[in-house]
């Protein structure tokens, strides 16, 4: 309890400079929806485990679904993590979440070559 008060502040003041805070891998392991009220969370990632089960699994679409409207409600940026199919990538705009990451936008590359795409528009970051 008196950590979580500590973690609190400390998140409080970090907010009060103008740092962002993310919850990564929302809705498994130490995540808790009790982040959500208790930190001034800025981002919400929902965890790739989640989001591979959607075309195939109705009971982890409902939670991915979930996750994101709480995140929207909430006012918090929601980002699906590891997106990897145009199925995916459609759920995901359904439920109303618009960021995304994954294998499916695009392969990992080093910062000298991201920094070539998006210099010559083959690569645009979001506003």
């Amino acid at each position: 309890m008196e950590a979580t008060e500590r973690y609190g502040t400390v998140l409080g003041r970090l907010r009060q400079l103008g740092v962002r805070i993310a919850i990564d891998d929302f809705g498994t392991g130490y995540s808790s929806l009790s982040y959500l009220t208790r930190y001034p969370v800025s981002r919400l990632k929902i965890a790739q485990e989640l989001l591979a089960r959607v075309p195939t699994d109705p009971r982890s679409a409902t939670v991915v679904r979930a996750a994101v409207r709480i995140g929207l409600e909430l006012g918090i940026v929601v980002i699906a993590e590891g997106v990897e199919t145009e199925a995916q990538a459609t759920f995901l705009l359904a439920t109303g979440c618009e960021q995304a990451q994954g294998y499916y936008f695009g392969r990992p590359v080093p910062a000298r070559d991201a920094t070539a795409l998006l210099v010559s528009g083959a690569a645009a970051p979001t506003p």
